[in-house]
């Protein structure tokens, strides 16, 4: 299974559970490691728990078995490592919080230039 098909077959299983604005991001350009990212969001603890179980549920059920999961129990984030994509479930705060969106994002402005740096320095 190529990885198009796998990202169709994940945002499937997240929009099956009412994900909250899923992001699919290609990085396959930007590291080696993986192909895409995909960023949702879930509305409480149990929300994000089960947009999990139903990435993993249907990634088996299509032959892919995750190599890790993380964060499941603590449910403010939750990682599924299929190989070339990788999920991120995580309440609004955590998302907010973190941008996972402006890092992996090579034509967002996530870090100021270096004059902006030496500025506020000053």
């Amino acid at each position: 299974m190529n990885a198009e098909e796998l990202e169709s077959i994940v945002v499937d299983a997240l929009e099956e559970v009412k994900a909250i604005d899923i992001e699919c991001l290609s990085v396959s350009e930007l590291t080696s490691v993986m192909d895409y990212i995909i960023i949702c969001t879930g509305r409480s603890n149990r929300h994000v728990r089960a947009l999990v179980d139903s990435v993993v549920e249907h990634s088996k059920k299509n032959g892919v078995l995750p190599l890790g999961v993380e964060g499941y129990h603590g449910g403010e984030w939750g990682l599924v490592d299929l190989g070339d994509i990788v999920v991120h479930v995580m309440l609004q705060e955590t998302r907010d919080f973190y941008a996972l969106e402006k890092l992996w994002d090579p034509n967002a402005a996530a870090w100021p230039e270096t004059e902006e740096i030496d500025e506020q320095v000053d």
